[in-house]
């Protein structure tokens, strides 16, 4: 995946600067809710908290709140870069605990390199804390810090940098030895890399079996051994008495080479020299020691991981961090000790075993995986982590002695992990998975625009589809070039200049030969490029259209009714809002198309909406809205929709549906449960059909203004082919996932 430097840029300062926000959970409207937040009302939660420190977890965040500390001194591959050029990277730490986790962060920048100084600036945030997370400060003063921190402080202290790669490896190469049909202590290991990950990670494998006498670790000076005099007290722990004069001489007849190092390192020489059924952790990022392709080349019966996305067998921090501190913050540990990490080691290889449910196929394209040569450790996305490693950690913190909860009902423990998910957001990841194991060629009638642009270069980069601008090639080229992309991305076709031409018109004339058009009106028409793009998705030169940006609704939508139509069966096309809303997902229908629907065209619109949502692998729960509840107000509007919910009924047995209802009778649980027992909806409705566009139009677009929910859409329901129409003014990010909807949607087709 390559993102350039101006999308970087634009991610991170585009409109508020940065990537967090502080959020406050409880209301503050009213002189009323301002006295209970500040003064007087804040004096009882103190008082509280002052007679019994402990009360601090349950009138305060701390138990919640976790703190991410560097000096800057080894951010990421760029070394000691100041704490203000790392804070963009603790700000993302703290975007990642809170999207795997929902852990809430505050990132530290302490201006400091005397450990000294950061041991104290740290001990000072207790009492504001549940946890530190210690990152990017260098080898060995990070050792010294952390000890330091572990020993004096009562809250969990962890560095992720020595032992988040050491917990995710190690379990890797548990399961790769089962693999290779090796046992943990027969295994003959090479450490290319003396730093903080290198000493955690072989701490953590000697601690899982391995043999200290047969692990051997290179620095950039060549094999520690006790002879050398230029080694640190946390490096001379795994000094051999012999050594080795090379890495190559070192590798030759190892069972496992783990790289922590620099690109470039291993050789295919070296992978032959290896033994049977070698083990290779290639873990340097951006660009591992060898490359994924070049080794398994040379050794078919090779286990490999990287620190890389495209290869199998990821090694990626985020398996760990948040889960080990999501456990640790639940049970009130005051250490993240051995046998934590030990716990969270064991879950990871045990999930990597376990049947991969469906649910996590389709997020990844349908791939099947199964335990063996190219799937050892989870997926980085596979939601199951939570539950496996937090309720692991938690359960180790409590048999250790370090938690203060010592009782877990942990049945209804993993419900709220999984509440805490917010399982339902996955669905765009899952169709940008989707997309990516099958790319299909989508065209953009508005290429000239830098937005559609920006964002066919990113949908090209991340494998999600072919892009095809039309618009003016002159015009195209110049902002590709300023944007400094490879114009080899873009397929760039000039409506109006093209051969296509004369086959396009006829096409179209064949069409609409006896609904008014003539010839000439057709051959205008194809000069058009959102007429020119929805003929090629017709004649199958592209897969899908995205349009919308620049163009009114109904400009958009005529031209593909016109060339394409509406599926076999339908009458209508109709539109799919989807709408996150904190921790769930809604699906509101008909918001942007039909305006005011007879019964039989609202019971078509709803189940067209359901079919729409189990493509993103959502079950849908269908509420047919209206102003009254289940006949409390007979009114033709109420009672149009009463008779489209007998229609879907009738015509649609599988499907969960009810009304007519009122919208808060649909999405709040107890109003149904205690007014409404008889109804076949049970919890909330997911699924939100409108009588009319005005209740549908009016709804999402507050939503979306006022209600702080996120909103993706339309969605056009209804069409023989993909043809998605894009808000006017939609951002980079909502024409690449509305990109992939599309691409999906083809795929879906074509299967």
């Amino acid at each position: 995946m390559k993102i350039s430097k101006d999308e970087a840029l634009d991610y991170h300062s585009t409109g508020r600067k940065g990537k967090v926000e502080v959020i406050a959970t409880k209301p503050c409207l009213t002189s009323r809710d301002l006295s209970l937040a500040y003064t007087p009302g804040v004096a009882e939660p103190c008082r509280e908290i002052s007679k019994n420190v402990e009360e601090v977890y349950k009138y305060t965040a701390k138990g919640n709140l976790v703190a991410v500390v560097s000096n800057g001194t080894a951010v990421l591959g760029l070394g000691d870069i100041g704490p203000e050029a790392g804070k963009p990277v603790m700000e993302g730490k703290g975007v990642l605990f809170k999207r795997f986790a929902d852990i809430d962060v505050f990132d530290i920048e302490i201006n400091s390199k005397d450990p000294k100084e950061v041991i104290k600036a740290v001990q000072l945030l207790e009492p504001t804390f549940g946890g530190i997370n210690l990152e990017d400060i260098k080898a060995p003063e990070c050792f010294e810090i952390e000890e330091t921190l572990k020993a004096t402080m009562n809250i969990p202290v962890f560095h992720d940098d020595q032992h988040g790669t050491a917990i995710i490896s190690c379990a890797a190469l548990i399961n790769a030895a089962e693999v290779a049909g090796k046992k943990l202590q027969d295994l003959r290991i090479i450490v290319n890399g003396a730093g903080a990950s290198a000493i955690s990670c072989s701490k953590l494998y000697i601690s899982a079996g391995v043999k200290k006498e047969n692990l051997l670790m290179f620095d950039s000076k060549g094999c520690l051994t006790k002879d050398r005099k230029d080694l640190n007290k946390y490096k001379q722990e795994f000094a051999q008495e012999k050594g080795y004069s090379s890495l190559a001489e070192g590798v030759k007849g190892a069972d496992v080479f783990v790289g922590l190092s620099v690109a470039g390192v291993m050789t295919k020489e070296m992978v032959k020299s290896m033994a049977k059924k070698p083990i290779i952790f290639a873990m340097a990022n951006p660009d591992p020691e060898i490359m994924y392709d070049e080794a398994v080349s040379v050794r078919s019966d090779l286990i490999m991981a990287t620190g890389r996305s495209d290869f199998p067998n990821q090694v990626n921090n985020v398996l760990g961090f948040p889960f080990i501190f999501r456990g640790a913050l639940d049970v009130r540990a005051t250490a993240i000790n051995e046998k934590m990490k030990m716990a969270a080691t064991l879950a990871l290889a045990r999930l990597a075993k376990e049947k991969v449910p469906e649910m996590v196929i389709r997020a990844y394209g349908g791939e099947e995986f199964t335990f063996g040569q190219e799937y050892i450790i989870p997926k980085p996305f596979d939601p199951r982590v939570l539950w496996y490693v937090a309720t692991a950690v938690a359960k180790a913190a409590i048999e250790t002695g370090v938690a203060k909860i010592r009782e877990m009902d942990w049945d209804k423990y993993e419900d709220q992990l999984k509440e805490r998910l917010g399982l339902s957001k996955e669905i765009i990841r899952a169709m940008i998975h989707k997309a990516q194991k099958q790319p299909k060629r989508v065209v953009f009638p508005e290429g000239e625009e830098e937005k559609i642009i920006r964002a066919a270069h990113v949908v090209y980069q991340d494998h999600i589809a072919y892009p095809v601008l039309l618009g003016n090639e002159l015009t195209i080229t110049e902002t590709i070039k300023r944007l400094e992309f490879d114009p080899k991305e873009f397929t760039i076709i000039d409506p109006a200049k093209s051969d296509k031409q004369h086959e396009y018109s006829q096409a179209f004339f064949k069409k609409r030969e006896r609904k008014g058009a003539t010839l000439k009106d057709a051959c205008e028409l194809m000069r058009y490029p959102n007429y020119f793009g929805s003929m090629m998705v017709e004649l199958g030169a592209v897969d899908a259209l995205i349009s919308g940006l620049t163009t009114s609704y109904p400009n958009t939508i005529r031209p593909a009714l016109q060339c394409i139509g509406v599926k076999e069966g339908l009458k209508v096309v109709s539109g799919l809002y989807i709408v996150f809303a904190k921790n769930d997902v809604y699906f509101f229908a008909d918001t942007t198309v039909n305006v005011n629907p007879d019964a039989e065209l609202l019971a078509e619109i709803a189940i067209s909406a359901a079919d729409t949502v189990k493509e993103f692998d959502v079950f849908p729960k269908i509420a047919m809205l209206s102003f009254s509840n289940f006949g409390s107000a007979p009114y033709p509007e109420s009672l149009k929709v009463k008779e489209a919910t007998r229609l879907i009924k009738l015509r649609r047995p599988d499907l969960i549906v009810d009304g007519e209802m009122q919208a808060d009778t649909a999405v709040v649980a107890d109003i149904l449960e205690s007014e409404f027992p008889f109804s076949q909806l049970k919890g909330h409705a997911n699924v939100l059909v409108f009588p009319d566009l005005n209740s549908g139009n009016i709804a999402y677009k507050l939503m979306a203004r006022i209600g702080q929910a996120s909103v993706i859409g339309p969605i056009l329901m209804g069409m023989k082919k993909p043809i998605h129409v894009l808000q006017r003014g939609a951002t980079v990010d909502d024409i690449i996932n509305m990109t992939a909807i599309a691409v999906a949607e083809a795929v879906s087709q074509k299967k």
